[in-house]
């Protein structure tokens, strides 16, 4: 059996969610400052996830990596620095945690990165069977050059904020990631 066509248009997903949150209590005016706040959220994810912001730094730096490896040379470095989980030594098991790679992925990207003199393999100081991964001399000037960058571009982003913005702004984002880790646990 056919459809007729319709001359109206189903209700649009943000106007069911506005409906939703103003349902739910939200004045009209948070309802749309949430939406709007989801919109900005999801184009920051996508930046993120893409890898906008540290591929443009290693461009800047002239580093020559893509992402991924960017992304995992970091996670070695917070794994070992203890940043967000305690200090230990990198494996490629822990790298494919931290990254929710497949090891074998992660173990690809970290030979890559072994290749490129950006890592060392070693013998565990803790147990004598199990390799880790050591960040040369190489890996950390990357990432002091790439974190220096960085803090230059996010103090020209700040440069015409006020104090009070700068301090509410990041006050409120620390809450806003708190909720989200509550309400979405990691597994």
């Amino acid at each position: 059996m056919s459809q007729k066509p319709t001359d109206t248009l189903p209700q649009r997903p943000h106007e069911r969610v506005k409906a939703s949150l103003e349902a739910a209590g939200f004045a009209e005016d948070a309802a749309i400052a949430l939406l709007s706040l989801d919109a900005d959220h999801f184009h920051y994810v996508r930046r993120v996830m893409k890898g906008d912001v540290p591929q443009s730094l290693m461009e800047e730096l002239g580093a020559g990596l893509e992402a991924t490896q960017f992304h995992a040379l970091s996670a070695i470095l917070r794994i070992k620095g203890g940043y967000g989980r305690p200090a230990q030594e990198a494996t490629v098991g822990l790298l494919a945690d931290e990254m929710a790679l497949d090891p074998s992925r992660a173990s690809r990207i970290a030979a890559d990165l072994v290749e490129r003199g950006l890592l060392t393999r070693a013998v565990s100081q803790e147990d004598g069977r199990r390799s880790v991964l050591v960040p040369t001399e190489a890996a950390w000037g990357l990432m002091d050059g790439f974190m220096r960058a960085k803090w230059a571009r996010t103090m020209k982003l700040f440069s015409t904020w006020s104090e009070k913005d700068i301090v509410t702004f990041a006050r409120l984002f620390g809450r806003y990631t708190d909720g989200m880790s509550e309400q979405y646990p990691t597994r």
